[in-house]
């Protein structure tokens, strides 16, 4: 998530929090950013006009203006539950803080009695957590890479523990088998490869274009695996 992105996102974070607020420990631990980041972020806000403030003591955070309100969108508290629980199980996963932030913006424009019916439902939604997420900078660096199409430098161990360091063009990111995979033109090898997110221990975006691959070059899906585009 960018710094305009996550700016909106804790706009709206606090705007759903309402008279009870967020402290900057909870936002920190929300957006994976560090306590100086977020009152940084704060201190931005405030400097444009968004009426926020700090609350002291015991429970204290930030709050939000009860005027700053937005209208309420129409989902039913039924849909917004099944979007809450589709990003609870892919929490750690690619584009798990995106998929918060617009979350967020969901809850914080529902009316407060379709907001109340929607935690209602979602404390009867137990989601079993059982991957291990990897690390959120590397997860970033992935996704801003496939996002703006710059050239990936990846640290990564293959099966045999072997561990290589690879430039790659990220054509796409897929779901199959049970685990998660880069999928890219390694400069190295001059071929498509598949890499398991759990496999790479760090990645960088550099600044060079990459090479606009379609995803066809990647050849045909898994059977058991389609685009979320097609959901």
């Amino acid at each position: 998530m960018n710094r305009t992105d996550r700016l909106y996102a804790v706009r709206e974070e606090l705007r759903r929090a309402g008279p009870t607020g967020r402290s900057a420990e909870r936002l920190a631990e929300v957006f994976e950013v560090s306590i100086r980041t977020i009152k940084r972020d704060i201190s931005t806000l405030q400097q444009g006009g968004f009426p926020v403030r700090a609350r002291p003591g015991p429970g204290g955070g930030y709050v939000v203006d009860a005027a700053a309100t937005l209208p309420p969108v129409n989902f039913t508290d039924a849909e917004v539950s099944g979007l809450a629980a589709a990003v609870a199980a892919h929490r750690g996963q690619p584009f798990d803080s995106h998929a918060r932030a617009a979350l967020v913006k969901v809850l914080s424009v529902m009316d407060a009695r379709a907001r109340e019916d929607t935690t209602a439902l979602n404390g009867r939604i137990w989601i079993d957590h059982t991957d291990t997420p990897g690390d959120a900078r590397t997860r970033r660096a992935i996704e801003q890479a496939l996002h703006t199409q710059r050239v990936l430098v990846v640290d990564y161990h293959d099966r045999h523990g072997t561990a290589t360091t690879r430039q790659l063009d990220p054509v796409l990111l897929a779901r199959t088998r049970g685990h998660w995979y880069l999928v890219g033109h390694c400069h190295t090898r001059q071929a498509i490869r598949w890499l398991r997110l759990d496999r790479v221990s760090a990645a960088h975006v550099t600044t060079r274009p990459a090479a606009r691959i379609p995803v066809q070059a990647v050849g045909a899906p898994p059977a058991t695996a389609e685009a979320v585009a097609e959901l």
